[in-house]
């Protein structure tokens, strides 16, 4: 098992009472964040954690720093340890979104330097409908005291920085994984201001994802990806959205379709136009 692996419902289902298994509930809903905690609550898979993507994923707030800025590294790895996760523990994350919200877990993970990481494929959705176990209650919480460090960053990352130079320097090319009216900048129903960064390519995150809510094959997903980015080698992209969660999943279904090495821009379009210096784009 490794970090750029889909996990089938039917596999984790076998290892579901391994003890270096850790099941993350990532459930999220950006209209109305307490709703992930209640439907975990209500039901989730037999013996999963839940980890809330506002409070415990995100970083703190500064009004220039985007809608979901990354967490405190240590701070992280701290919290995943005293929920149980060691060197060689595998993590499995889950959600019930086409997978933005467990593949933003997955880049996480990899960030702090933790390799044994998978996304559930086809999510809540798949478990339930396949009838496998799940309980309700508030599930197991983090102990205190878990001493852990972070590792070597197994990812890259780049900053608004970088982005904005980037306009000049034409170093890598950027991938918007916004619906396409909101790259277009037709509209706008999260942040305060429509476009798009200038130069970006569009790439909705839902067009990784079959009819029934899994992820496409990894011959399908490189074939679409590579129609998007022509000859553009995978370490030359820099993936970017409103704010670094559905980025994460494009950047996910590459490393899938076997084009790995992206990037991600965190702070996404949230945090690019809280300086009203940096440039946009419309159309």
């Amino acid at each position: 098992m490794t970090s750029m692996t889909l996990m089938s419902v039917s596999q984790l289902a076998g290892r579901l009472n391994d003890a270096d298994v850790r099941v993350f509930d990532v459930r999220h809903d950006l209209g109305d964040f307490a709703a992930g905690r209640r439907q975990f609550q209500e039901s989730h898979i037999a013996g999963a954690h839940f980890l809330d993507n506002e409070r415990e994923l995100a970083g703190t707030h500064t009004g220039r720093n985007g809608r979901h800025p990354l967490p405190d590294r240590a701070a992280l790895a701290q919290l995943l340890a005293a929920h149980g996760v060691g060197p060689r523990t595998l993590v499995v994350g889950y959600d019930a979104s086409g997978g933005q919200y467990a593949a933003h877990l997955w880049w996480l993970l990899r960030w702090i330097g933790h390799d044994q990481v998978a996304v559930l494929d086809g999510g809540w959705q798949a478990w339930t409908a396949a009838g496998l176990p799940v309980e309700s209650g508030s599930g197991a919480v983090a102990s205190a005291g878990g001493g852990a460090s972070p590792r070597p960053s197994l990812v890259e990352s780049v900053d608004a920085d970088a982005v904005l130079a980037n306009l000049r320097d034409k170093s890598f090319t950027v991938v918007d994984a916004r619906a396409a009216a909101r790259y277009r900048g037709e509209v706008e129903p999260i942040d305060p201001e429509a476009g798009r960064i200038p130069g970006a390519l569009n790439r909705p995150y839902t067009d990784n994802l079959a009819a029934d809510g899994r992820f496409k094959s990894p011959a399908q997903l490189r074939e679409e990806f590579q129609a998007v980015l022509g000859d553009r080698a995978p370490a030359s992209i820099v993936h970017q959205c409103g704010s670094g969660i559905t980025a994460s999943a494009n950047l996910f279904a590459m490393e899938v379709a076997g084009l790995v090495g992206s990037r991600l821009y965190p702070g996404s379009w949230s945090e690019w136009i809280s300086d009203p210096s940096r440039p946009r784009e419309k159309g």
